[in-house]
């Protein structure tokens, strides 16, 4: 798998070395991996004296900012026509296909890192695998074996997004080669236990509130083995969380004894709503499968989807209407 994308590897490294300024896209609701992808790059970037920014519809999350310093642009704030290159990094689908019809032009040198299945976003150097825990894991195969220097804080990047999707090494995506990864980029610098505070331990109180609330509500349907909740924006608010905290609650709901998968359901906003879905090896449960059906994408044991509607509570349980 190191050598999956020879060819789309050279063409980067020319693109980059090519290039004066990058502009970097990171996906709507920023998650470790994406984040730690665009992270990564910006300063590979810099260190070769680019001007590298990264644009999102979404701010920079606040509980990794103990880890980094850098800042999320809005993408109407930018100039996009100032930039000769743009990287989009991590499900693709989420944002980049938007700010493609409004901003991007046949001047721009376009590259898709990824590891989401589905992706239908074109672009001039596409590299999508879903053999792969994470994008991250797939720019440290192309940092090695360009034989590009792996600094401590590029280091630090990567481990944050492969811890990310794979639950801190615990998803069945955690192949021998990740772990070979996550033990060369700890000898590079990255702190994997201030990373796993980060990511996993170190929660505000509005988020375990919030996550309190989603277990309360959990039932489990026993003709299928499925472990179902749904937080309101009234949820939410009431918790003064945001959808950020929502992230964990599918993953932890999986591990109730006796399922077989969990769905979680939440409101995005005023019209849409988010379904989240989790599974595990030995369960016999193709996720994927059921978001495919809500027009949705992912992988076999970790999928979501998004619909038009708002959650509304009954006495039996939740509809979104």
């Amino acid at each position: 798998m190191k050598n999956r994308f020879i060819a789309e590897f050279r063409n980067l490294k020319y693109i980059v070395e090519n290039a004066d300024s990058v502009l970097l896209v990171a996906h709507t609701r920023p998650d470790p991996d994406t984040i730690g992808a665009n992270v990564a790059l910006k300063e590979y970037l810099m260190d070769l004296g680019k001007r590298a920014d990264i644009v999102c519809f979404d701010p920079f999350p606040d509980y990794l900012r103990s880890l980094f310093v850098h800042e999320f642009h809005a993408p109407d704030q930018v100039d996009w026509g100032s930039y000769q290159a743009i990287i989009a990094s991590d499900s693709v689908n989420r944002g980049f296909d938007r700010m493609m019809k409004q901003y991007v032009t046949d001047k721009h040198a376009t590259v898709l890192i990824d590891h989401h299945p589905d992706i239908d976003t074109m672009g001039d150097v596409v590299m999508i695998d879903a053999s792969y825990s994470s994008t991250c894991e797939i720019l440290f195969n192309y940092f090695e074996s360009s034989h590009i220097p792996i600094t401590s804080r590029m280091a630090t990047a990567l481990l944050t997004g492969i811890s990310g999707d794979t639950g801190s090494f615990q998803h069945s995506c955690t192949t021998p080669r990740v772990m070979e990864i996550a033990s060369i980029l700890m000898k590079r610098g990255a702190p994997l236990s201030k990373i796993s505070d980060s990511v996993f331990t170190n929660k505000k109180i509005s988020t375990l509130k919030l996550w309190g609330r989603a277990f309360a509500k959990a039932k489990i349907n026993q003709r299928n083995g499925m472990i179902v909740s749904a937080l309101t924006q009234q949820d939410i608010a009431e918790c003064e969380a945001s959808t950020n905290d929502v992230n964990q609650v599918a993953t932890i709901l999986n591990t109730v004894p006796g399922t077989k998968f969990s769905l979680v359901f939440f409101q995005l906003n005023d019209t849409t709503v988010k379904g989240s879905l989790r599974s595990e090896e030995g369960k016999g449960v193709d996720v994927s499968s059921i978001a495919h059906q809500f027009g949705g994408a992912g992988h076999r044991l970790a999928s979501g989807f998004e619909m038009a509607g708002r959650i509304q509570e009954t006495q039996e349980g939740w509809m979104v209407v």
